[in-house]
């Protein structure tokens, strides 16, 4: 995969094998995986797993979550990018593409978020063609709420997942198709 995006602030790249302890760093922090099923990663082969998961998600469906890095410093600041679901069901749904994002804790809250999100819909409307682009999020997750309702998203529903976490369906539509 040799898709790389760029917007002011962030370069979007593939996912790697040298970002594995970055991205460990990341995944072990409780505070990440608040309203990510409170799993956070013990060990960095885990994250190694996920690097591999996602280069076959490359292969597969060419497309997938990408290394997000703050132009400025080159720094790993999580992973932001499109995604098809077609390996499990999400609220009754597969084969379907999701958008979603996980941001290393201190790059929240400086607008990372909003500006990848916006330009992964116009990757995704415009490059890709796809009709129509969902994401989930944890109900009490009111920061990440808040981005994909400032991109345009519209919410959907509530639903529980299999352990009775209320998770929300969000869903925004291709206009210019």
């Amino acid at each position: 995969m040799n898709l790389v995006l760029e917007t002011e602030r962030l370069i979007h790249r593939p996912l790697v094998l040298s970002d594995a302890q970055a991205l460990f760093d990341m995944n072990k922090n409780p505070e990440v995986h608040k309203y990510l099923w409170q799993k956070p990663e013990k060990e960095i082969e885990e994250s190694i797993k996920v690097i591999e998961y996602v280069n076959r998600q490359y292969a597969e469906n060419n497309i997938g979550r990408f290394a997000t890095i703050l132009k400025e410093t080159g720094e790993f600041i999580g992973w932001t990018g499109i995604k098809f679901v077609n390996d499990h069901v999400e609220n009754g749904n597969t084969n379907f593409y999701d958008y979603g994002y996980r941001l290393a804790e201190k790059f929240w809250n400086k607008g990372y978020a909003t500006e990848a999100s916006i330009a992964w819909l116009d990757y995704g409307f415009n490059k890709m063609k796809i009709d129509k682009m969902n994401a989930y999020t944890h109900a009490e997750n009111g920061a990440s709420n808040h981005v994909l309702q400032k991109v345009g998203f519209n919410f959907m529903e509530d639903y529980p997942d299999t352990e009775g976490v209320i998770w929300k369906w969000w869903q925004i539509v291709n206009s210019g198709q």
